[in-house]
C-alpha cells in the first residue's frame, strides 16, 4: 500500500539563471512538473510514493525517472515513449523571482498517456491520489486522468487536486474552467491559488474557498496567496496563516507544489479524515507547508529546491517567536 500516488506531467524546467553581456538568458535544466514536485516533497519527507505518467525515451526522460527514483519514488508507472519528446518548460524570472512560462509541448510526452496504460495495481492501492489540471489539457491524457481518479476514488483513496492554471497550454479558457471545475467536484483536498479562484469565480476569494466546501463537496481547501500566506477552510474551521517573509527569494519555481506536497504529507501524518481536522491542527499544517515553500524559494528549480523535513522543522522553531 502506498501513502500517495500522483499522476501527471513530468518535464524539464529550463530556468533563467543569469544573463549574458549581450542580454541573453543562460538557462539551467531542472527536473520538474507540478505533480512531480508535489510527490517528491511528500516522498522526501517519508511517504511511500509512486508516480504515473509518460516521458520521452530520451535523455531528459531518463533524467526525470532517475530523479524520482533518487527521491524514493516508485517509477514503475512512468512510461518511456520513443514516439514523443519529453515536455520542456522555459521559465524566465523577474527581479522578485516571479516566473513566466513558455512550453515545448506540441505534443509533449505527458499529454500522450492513455487509459489503457494505467497501472491499476498502483492506483487502487494508495491512501491518497493526487492530480492536477495539466494532464487534462489534451486527449488522451484527459481521459486517462479521469479514469484514474474514478478508480482511485472507488478504491477508497483520498483525492487531492491542484488546478495549477497555465493559460497558454489550453486551447481556450472555457475548456480550462470546465476541466478545473471537474477536478474540484472530484477532490477531497484542494490546493488552489488566489489567482485560480479569481479565474474560476467572482467575488472574494476567501468566500469562494468556503464555497468549495459548502457546494462542491471538497473536504479541505488550502488557498495560497503567495507572500500573504495561506487561507484554509474545512467544515470545522477557517483561518489565515502568514508566510515567512525573511527568506532571500531567488526562484519561486515549484513553491506552490512543495507547499501542496508538504501540507498533504502533514495530513497523512495525522491519520484523520481532512474534514475532521481542527483549527489548531490546520494552522500547524499550513505553518509547516509555508516554511517548506519559503525555503524552496531560496534555491533554483523545483525538485532540487525541496528542503529536508528536519530543515523545515528547524526553520519553524527558529521563526516561531519572531
Amino acid at each position: 500500500m502506498y501513502d500517495v500516488v500522483a499522476l501527471g506531467e513530468l518535464l524539464i524546467d529550463f530556468v533563467h539563471k543569469e544573463t549574458t553581456k549581450a542580454g541573453y538568458p543562460v538557462m539551467q535544466a531542472n527536473p520538474g512538473g507540478a505533480p512531480g514536485n508535489f510527490l517528491s516533497t511528500a516522498s522526501l519527507f517519508g511517504a511511500r510514493a509512486a508516480f504515473i505518467g509518460k516521458v520521452g525515451d530520451d535523455g531528459f526522460g531518463l533524467m526525470l525517472k532517475r530523479t524520482l527514483k533518487e527521491s524514493g519514488i516508485d517509477v514503475r508507472g512512468v512510461i518511456s515513449d520513443p514516439n514523443v519528446f519529453t515536455t520542456l518548460a522555459f521559465v524566465t524570472l523577474d527581479e522578485n523571482g516571479d516566473r513566466a512560462f513558455s512550453f515545448a509541448r506540441k505534443p509533449g510526452a505527458d499529454t500522450m498517456l492513455t487509459a489503457s496504460e494505467l497501472p491499476m495495481d498502483i492506483i487502487e492501492n494508495t491512501r491518497f491520489f493526487h492530480f492536477g489540471s495539466l494532464s487534462m489539457t489534451h486527449e488522451p491524457a484527459r481521459a486517462a486522468t479521469q479514469e484514474a481518479v474514478a478508480r482511485a476514488k472507488a478504491a477508497g483513496a483520498i483525492i487531492t487536486f491542484d488546478p495549477n492554471l497555465r493559460q497558454s497550454l489550453w486551447s481556450n479558457l472555457e475548456l480550462a474552467k470546465e476541466q478545473m471545475l471537474w477536478g474540484l467536484r472530484h477532490a477531497d483536498i484542494v490546493k488552489i491559488s488566489r489567482e485560480e479562484l479569481e479565474f474560476l469565480f467572482e467575488g472574494d476569494f476567501r468566500a469562494q474557498a468556503d464555497r468549495l466546501v459548502a457546494e462542491y463537496g471538497v473536504k479541505l481547501v488550502f488557498a495560497t496567496m503567495g507572500r500573504d500566506g495561506c487561507y484554509f477552510v474545512n467544515r470545522n474551521a477557517s483561518g489565515q496563516v502568514p508566510t515567512f517573509c525573511s527568506v532571500p527569494t531567488i526562484d519561486t519555481t515549484g513553491a506552490g507544489d512543495i507547499f501542496g506536497g508538504s501540507a498533504v504529507y502533514k495530513v497523512m501524518e495525522l491519520e484523520q479524515l481532512p474534514e475532521n481536522l481542527n483549527e489548531y491542527q490546520l494552522r500547524d499544517i499550513v505553518t509547516f507547508a509555508n516554511a517548506a515553500a519559503s525555503l524552496s524559494t531560496t534555491r533554483h528549480g523545483g525538485i532540487p529546491s525541496i528542503p529536508s523535513k528536519l530543515e523545515v522543522e528547524a526553520f519553524v522553531v527558529e521563526n516561531a517567536h519572531r
